[in-house]
């Protein structure tokens, strides 16, 4: 998402990352990465749980999980990965904004 940062916000779309590290880790991760978009620690799940993101042990924790959230707070597109690397490509998630801006 980082290299089509500026295709999300031209949809006037905000990127919210969770991330399982601490505040200091997620931070200096994010500083030495030069991520353009907000990431907050979710050290205990909180957040995940509430969106049943699910924690997998045997593939390295927290499974990758997106959401397309409308101004309203709906959720408007949902993928639960099966795997660290299953991640839907930059162009399914931008269409899915493509539509709801349409709307």
């Amino acid at each position: 998402m980082r290299q089509d940062y500026a295709e999300f916000t031209a949809r006037n779309t905000e990127i919210l990352v969770l991330g399982p590290d601490g505040p200091n880790a997620f931070k200096r991760y994010w500083a030495e990465n030069e991520m353009p978009f907000v990431g907050l620690a979710d050290i205990r799940s909180r957040i995940g749980d509430l969106y049943y993101q699910e924690v997998n042990l045997f593939k390295l924790g927290r499974m990758p999980a997106l959401f397309v959230v409308d101004k309203q707070g709906g959720v408007r597109y949902l993928h639960y990965g099966d795997s660290m690397a299953d991640i839907p490509p930059n162009s399914e998630v931008l269409a899915v904004i493509e539509e709801i801006n349409k709307g």
